[in-house]
Formats: C-alpha cells, sequence, structure tokens
C-alpha cells in the first residue's frame, strides 16, 4: 500500500462535503508532478485530505477506491482522474505549522513542494500523521 496527500481549499470542496457525497473523482489536477501521482495510485491506497489555504489542515483520510482514467471534465488525454472515498475523520486535525515544526516532516512534499496538489506520503509519515491527529 502506498500513501499520498490531496489538497482542496475548503469554499471549493471541503472534507465535509466530501463526507457527504460519498465518493468522488478527483479532478482538475494540471501540474504533470500531481498527475504522475495520481496515475501511481492504487485502489485501496490511502490518501491525506489536507485543506489549503483556510485551515491549513489535513483533516481526513480517504481511500482510492477507483485507479486513474481520463479525466471527464477535459477532452485532454493528458490528465487523469482518481475516485476516492472518506476513510476517517481525524479528531485532531494536523496543521501545516506543526508539520513544518517537526523535523521528522522536512522532506514530506506538502513541506518540499508546497504548490504540489497531490504528493507521496511515507509510511512513516502517515503513521505520524495518524497518531498527531488522535487515531
Amino acid at each position: 500500500m502506498n500513501y499520498w496527500l490531496v489538497k482542496s481549499e475548503p469554499f471549493k470542496y471541503s472534507w465535509d462535503q466530501f463526507v457527504k457525497d460519498g465518493v468522488t473523482f478527483w479532478d482538475g489536477v494540471r501540474n504533470y508532478g500531481a498527475r504522475n501521482n495520481l496515475r501511481a495510485m492504487a485502489k485501496g491506497d490511502k490518501v491525506l485530505f489536507y485543506h489549503s489555504n483556510e485551515g491549513l489542515a489535513i483533516v481526513g483520510i480517504a481511500e482510492v477506491v477507483k485507479e486513474a482514467y481520463q479525466d471527464p471534465t477535459t477532452d485532454d488525454t493528458n490528465w487523469v482522474v482518481v475516485d476516492l472515498k472518506p476513510y476517517k475523520t481525524l479528531p485532531n486535525p494536523v496543521t501545516l505549522a506543526t508539520l513544518k515544526a517537526d523535523k521528522a516532516f522536512e522532506q514530506m512534499d506538502l513541506i518540499r513542494l508546497g504548490r504540489l496538489s497531490v504528493g507521496k506520503v511515507t509510511e512513516e509519515e502517515y503513521k505520524c500523521i495518524l497518531e498527531m491527529g488522535g487515531l
């Protein structure tokens, strides 16, 4: 299993809306690095859900339920989506400030590649974040 992080601005698509929807395709990715990460996702992979711009915190965990396929919002075959479903809400959101203050996360994509909307997460980072989030 691999671990990932996706970013969403809460006013555009929040964790609460995602939970209400129950499943969504992750679209709008127009960065080749982020696209490559979507392509690498496998069914069952866990995905940290990060509120960007407002909140600046990891608020939940999603699961990949369908692997990469053509982004239905564009005819350009360069872009793909994956289907995600909510897995668990973090009892305690893990803030960006908390992660930046901990040297264990200095190599995390979220810290190193701040503008990347879909990033890799190591198993160690994932487990630490779950613990910090109260799971």
